[in-house]
């Protein structure tokens, strides 16, 4: 997890625009976090991006904790207004992959209206199964065509992550992150959490009342172990080295 704030996150994305480096942003929460924990690639994954933002408040009470004091929450929905709202005077480029059929659609249609003169390359809603070869070759050539200069990726945890990781080297637009749900709270589709529920670490609680079915397991299995998990670091039980990327990786 990289010690950033939402200022300092838009200043980097906008390097990397200006550099045409091609990196990519993992916006992770406890989810991203504990998955990485059980999969040794999507951990590399992660270790891997240019950077990895903390969405979520016990991340960055945790951060602040080991010395991190500037550390403020990324949050996916509002990192997107953010890049949008500079693009404005930027010029950035935007393309969104990712959400259910017409759900790019819509949310580039409530982007156009929030900021007008927002530039939008495209968007894609690929199908809920691997790509045949050939849409594979379409998908990477529409969206290189479109010259964007960033991908805003809408797959859910841990699809997007690896999606990122997969076409990085092959699309060359500088900047891809992976926002989860953000494409369907800007669309309208989903209700967000009230501010004082993000505020003050409870967002999971609105989540799982608006999504019980789909997101019950998420957080029985993941919450739990993760407390636990930093119950053992707390009592040294085990040990979280820092990495030059600034990044812990477990021993």
């Amino acid at each position: 997890m990289d010690p950033v704030s939402p200022t300092r996150a838009l200043a980097t994305i906008e390097r990397w625009i200006a550099t045409r480096d091609r990196q990519y942003v993992c916006v992770s929460g406890i989810h991203g976090v504990m998955e990485s924990q059980r999969d040794e690639h999507l951990r590399a994954i992660h270790n891997a991006a240019g950077m990895v933002v903390p969405d979520g408040m016990p991340l960055v009470w945790l951060s602040r904790m080991h010395g991190f004091p500037e550390v403020e929450r990324v949050y996916g929905p509002d990192l997107l207004l953010a890049c949008c709202e500079r693009s404005r005077t930027a010029g950035y480029r935007h393309f969104f992959y990712g959400g259910a059929p017409g759900v790019p659609e819509l949310l580039i249609e409530r982007l156009r209206e929030r900021f007008p003169g927002l530039l939008i390359a495209g968007g894609f809603s690929p199908p809920f199964r691997a790509l045949t070869p050939e849409e594979d070759r379409d998908v990477v050539q529409r969206i290189n065509t479109a010259r964007p200069d960033i991908i805003w990726v809408g797959l859910s945890t841990p699809k997007q992550e690896r999606w990122m990781a997969e076409y990085r080297h092959r699309l060359e637009a500088p900047v891809f992150i992976g926002v989860g749900a953000a494409f369907d709270f800007h669309a309208g589709l989903k209700r967000q959490a009230p501010r004082w529920m993000q505020r003050s670490g409870l967002e999971w609680v609105f989540r799982l009342l608006c999504e019980p079915r789909r997101l019950w397991r998420r957080y029985l299995r993941n919450n739990p172990l993760f407390v636990w998990q930093v119950l053992l670091q707390g009592l040294r039980v085990r040990r979280y080295d820092i990495q030059p990327s600034g990044r812990r990786v477990t021993r």
